[in-house]
């Protein structure tokens, strides 16, 4: 009898986690994606005033509250003329159970689920959990998913696909064309479409598009939620939207992993996509800033530079040592083979902190490049 799980011999600690629990206390930590914004003032309010009236005591229903859902489906018809029924909606614990509901409800043993490479890291975890057999493909050279790679990736095997735009780690915006190349495929080849779109307001250069826009099939599944849109990461409040038969079995995995999602939580998240959305702006322009900041004084020490068009994040080429060396000197970055084997030879830094700290990080990273090359 063995002592635990095949599926979780098979994963292991985060590699982003693991360098954001070994930074010291006076690092300068680039390596995790969490805004250095506050959460809105009227969200953090909102969960105040639940608590205070004892609205946020008791379960919710087991997809959210009906007001909640009622404002993530406003906010699809207003971003991108989407309409999305609140049935069709569950409220998650943040984006990571989203994509835990999807890979559970529709992959079975051994099935295949095609993802980017470098990716984020939960795509591979999550598919060994849900027992199936992780496929990565490499992305271009700009870093954008290749539509043609994944087409050719499908097997009768395959389960789904995972497109994530903007993208974490690269920052990388799929254009149009590819994302209705996304749709096609989920279509023509009959696979599931996960689409992960949390960092969908931070598009510096293009638009977001999702592959819900275009599919004639339901084989689209859309993870999202508060906590890089509204700077809610410690909330824990996301959400997975697709059609009723899809949302059905995800709902009956979402039921036992818990009854619902944190009712505070979901009163400031009502609140957040409701509200005044100028503090979504805010922060994009002010992370565009960051992303110029930082894709120039990068080039300025001789790395190339695949400029990110969304997110927060840059993933430059670097030298062998780099990152070592970035870490000594109290810069906290991430090895890019943390995101997957293609990932090897590049780093991913986070610009979701000061500008003042990034500039600080800029000169020690200048030293780490000249210390290296």
């Amino acid at each position: 009898m063995t002592e635990f799980s095949r599926r979780v011999e098979q994963i292991s600690i985060s590699g982003i986690r693991e360098v954001f629990e070994a930074a010291g206390a006076d690092a300068i930590n680039l390596g995790l994606g969490q805004p250095d914004f506050p959460a809105p003032e009227h969200a953090r309010q909102a969960a105040v005033d639940a608590i205070q009236a004892g609205e946020a005591d008791a379960y919710t229903g087991n997809k959210g509250r009906d007001d909640l859902r009622e404002a993530i489906s406003t906010r699809y018809h207003e971003d991108m003329d989407l309409d999305v029924d609140p049935d069709d909606i569950i409220t998650t614990a943040g984006g990571s159970e989203a994509l835990h509901l999807a890979m559970e409800a529709h992959v079975d043993e051994g099935q295949e689920v095609i993802f980017p490479d470098p990716g984020f890291v939960a795509y591979d975890a999550l598919t060994k959990i849900a027992g199936g057999t992780p496929v990565p493909v490499p992305l271009r050279e700009d870093l954008t998913i290749d539509p043609e790679a994944i087409e050719e990736a499908i097997t009768e095997d395959t389960a789904a696909f995972v497109v994530n735009s903007p993208g974490n780690p690269t920052g990388a915006v799929s254009p149009r064309e590819d994302v209705e190349e996304f749709a096609r495929i989920a279509d023509e080849h009959d696979v599931l479409c996960i689409s992960d779109e949390v960092y969908q307001y931070f598009v510096f250069d293009g638009e977001h598009y999702s592959p819900m826009q275009f599919a004639e099939s339901d084989n689209v599944v859309v993870v999202n939620g508060c906590s890089k849109a509204y700077s809610m990461t410690g909330w824990r409040l996301g959400w997975v939207t697709a059609s009723s038969r899809r949302i059905s079995r995800m709902l009956r995995v979402h039921q036992y992993i818990q009854a619902c999602t944190s009712a505070p939580a979901q009163f400031a998240a009502e609140a957040a996509l409701s509200g005044p959305q100028d503090v979504v702006g805010e922060m994009s322009d002010t992370f565009e800033e960051r992303r110029d900041l930082v894709v120039d004084g990068l080039e300025d020490m001789g790395l190339e530079v695949p400029t990110p068009k969304g997110a927060f994040y840059v993933m430059p080429k670097v030298p062998d040592g780099w990152v070592d060396e970035c870490i000594s000197r109290g810069v906290v970055v991430v090895p890019g083979e943390a995101f997957g084997e293609h990932g090897e030879g590049y780093a991913r830094l986070s610009y979701a902190t000061s500008t003042e700290e990034l500039e600080e990080a800029l000169d020690i990273m200048r030293e780490a490049t000249e210390a290296v090359q």
